[in-house]
């Protein structure tokens, strides 16, 4: 696994690994990020990444709708459960990247009208079984305004030892199968899914109407859907080939990605507002996964992050040549590497427990140990404030 930190241009595997027994920093902090503003750093995208094309962003659409149809196609045409169940597997990829797409509407990347942008990106939430208005509510105003800063970014916020540690058994064992390689979507399930949309109640009484009518939609789709299956395609086996995997499987790849949007070894976590500034937040504290060509058209390059962090208004077809004019002048201050299952492995090995403190990264075995948490293994990703707020 190899880290891009200092250079523009590539750097060796062996140039900064993950220290599997505690952090691998980069080799520079995120001090020099508090006196630059963000602006500063959207400087450095040139226009053209801004310009968008209405026939780009309609052919994904149809290209992406397309392979939920045909994926859903095989649902409802196969007799055997098998052939069922893997129709909702690649359904589940499908609603993934039709997530994605509805993402950038959400942010208006793609649409200067904000009624299009609504319409086309609710149609193609609704198989994820989220609310447009309701995510797009907590992910533009919650996220992207406060990457990282935990008081208010909660999504993916790491425990420290000691609030581990005073947990009971069972949240414990739910915390560590929601930083699992392999059970991550259960974080999205219960704390972004469940808790911050199903159950979400407005504060204001302006955004009830629309919250309200967004949930309403959502569970008419899912419950026409639900019945289509039910009917036509073998009763339960239907339902849970439609609706349920699907669902599952896109739960998985949206946690997993965003986990990997803003979790590496490298990358800090803050609680403390004076440490924290937007520009860290959105440059320092978000990575790079790099992968195949095709994987990246597929997936709409929404691991390419950092670019759609410094400014939202890049549609994610400009994402590439964006992310290349940041890293020509803000390259030390990136996050950029390989995607492999063994560096994905050693980031969720990793990171596990944060130090908010030292700023230092923990595994779940420290806390049983003897080690003394706040000084143990591990070196600290950045200073504390006397250093960020100088």
């Amino acid at each position: 696994m190899s880290l891009h930190v200092a250079q523009t241009k590539a750097v060796s595997p062996a140039a900064v690994k993950v220290d599997v027994s505690g952090v691998g920093a980069a080799s520079v902090d995120c001090v020099g990020l508090r006196r630059i503003k963000l602006g500063t750093v959207r400087e450095s995208i040139p226009d053209s990444c801004y310009r968008r094309s209405t026939a780009k962003a309609l052919g994904w659409f149809a290209f992406d709708l397309a392979l939920y149809i045909a994926a859903l196609s095989l649902v409802f045409a196969a007799r055997h459960p098998v052939a069922q169940l893997l129709g909702g597997v690649l359904a589940g990829g499908a609603v993934a990247v039709m997530f994605v797409w509805a993402h950038d509407a959400a942010h208006g990347a793609l649409f200067r009208s904000k009624l299009v942008s609504e319409v086309l990106g609710t149609l193609l939430m609704l198989p994820s079984m989220n609310m447009y208005r309701l995510w797009s509510y907590g992910h533009n105003k919650v996220h992207h305004g406060f990457t990282s800063f935990s008081p208010i970014d909660w999504i993916w916020r790491p425990l420290t030892p000691g609030e581990y540690e005073s947990k009971s058994s069972w949240a414990r064992f739910v915390y560590r199968r929601e930083r699992s390689v392999l059970t991550c979507g259960l974080h999205y399930l219960l704390r972004v899914w469940w808790t911050g949309m199903v159950r979400f109640k407005p504060r204001y009484k302006r955004h009830r109407l629309g919250f309200t009518l967004s949930k309403l939609g959502t569970l008419v789709f899912a419950s026409s859907l639900s019945y289509a299956a039910w009917t036509t395609a073998g009763g339960l086996v239907g339902v849970i080939a439609a609706v349920i995997v699907p669902f599952l499987v896109f739960t998985y790849v949206i946690a997993f990605f965003v986990y990997i949007h803003h979790t590496h070894p490298a990358v800090p976590f803050f609680d403390v507002r004076d440490e924290w500034c937007a520009t860290i937040g959105q440059v320092f504290c978000s990575t790079v996964v790099r992968c195949s060509r095709v994987t990246e058209l597929l997936t709409h390059r929404i691991l390419v992050h950092v670019p759609h962090h410094v400014d939202v208004r890049v549609p994610f077809y400009q994402l590439a040549p964006a992310y290349e004019a940041i890293k020509a002048d803000w390259g030390p201050y990136l996050h950029e590497y390989r995607f492999s299952w063994s560096a994905i492995r050693s980031i969720f090995r990793s990171c596990q427990l944060f130090d908010f403190e030292t700023k230092t990264w923990h595994r779940f075995g420290e806390v049983a140990s003897d080690i003394d948490l706040l000084g143990g293994p591990g070196k600290s990703i950045v200073p504390r404030t006397t250093a960020l707020s100088s």
